[in-house]
């Protein structure tokens, strides 16, 4: 099926949040060469790179125009704030207090996105596909793998399209880590015993519980590693 602008609904977010997701460091940054899959407009990428970062992003929304999308995200933004505003006893509101600070976080990242895109994309950090697809790169091409509010998160994809793009990501990255571990009703998602089970005998898996929490319940990035190395942070216990 192809993949529609008017059937999409923009929304990124900035660094610092990608930092508190996936427990990393400036230095994780600068040490590590990371690709992002389906930032959207974040500007992961765009602040990432402006410090000396090594980072890819993949998402279908890159084969558009910067002005397409800038011009889709004005017209959904309300959109996404009203049905926010309508759910927002879903949503921690400490560090995010109220719907007009979370626009000014949200426009701020998409504008440092929609600013870098351009020669982003001339610098192959912008790169137009879309998971559970097997992208170009070869073996074990990345030190780490993100997802973002994407891979567990909707449940209604179906358990395939997850463990397909795992797999994928596992085959390019020498560790993946996805954020968070609860689905769109803040449940702690039924796919995770699934990933466990199918990752677990070949792979390290661990669970850490975050600093980041916005979604409630959503605090816990999953980590999938080849390696030993991952990052230091706090391994919270688990019922699975």
């Amino acid at each position: 099926m192809a993949f529609v602008l008017d059937k999409v609904v923009p929304w990124g977010r900035r660094l610092s949040e990608y930092q508190e997701m996936f427990c990393l460091s400036d230095r994780d940054l600068l040490d590590n060469k990371i690709i992002s899959f389906g930032d959207g407009p974040a500007s992961l990428n765009a602040e990432g790179s402006k410090i000396g970062g090594h980072i890819v992003s993949v998402d279908p929304l890159y084969q558009f125009s910067v002005t397409e999308i800038k011009n889709r995200i004005y017209e959904t933004k309300a959109i996404v704030l009203e049905q926010t505003y309508k759910n927002r006893q879903n949503y921690i509101w400490d560090k995010i207090k109220s719907i007009s600070e979370l626009e000014k976080l949200r426009m701020s990242a998409m504008n440092l996105f929609l600013d870098d895109f351009e020669k982003g994309l001339a610098e192959k950090r912008y790169i137009c596909g879309k998971l559970p697809d097997k992208t170009n790169f070869p073996d074990d091409s990345f030190d780490l793998g993100l997802s973002s509010h994407f891979l567990l998160l909707y449940s209604t994809l179906g358990w395939e399209f997850h463990l397909q793009s795992i797999k994928e990501m596992l085959r390019i990255c020498k560790e993946i880590r996805i954020f968070p571990t609860c689905d769109l009703d803040s449940q702690r998602t039924n796919l995770l015993s699934k990933v466990i089970h199918s990752f677990g005998n070949t792979y390290k898996i661990k669970i850490i519980k975050t600093s980041y929490q916005f979604q409630k319940n959503g605090y816990e990035m999953l980590i999938i590693a080849k390696h030993k190395k991952t990052a230091t942070a706090e391994k919270v216990t688990r019922d699975s």
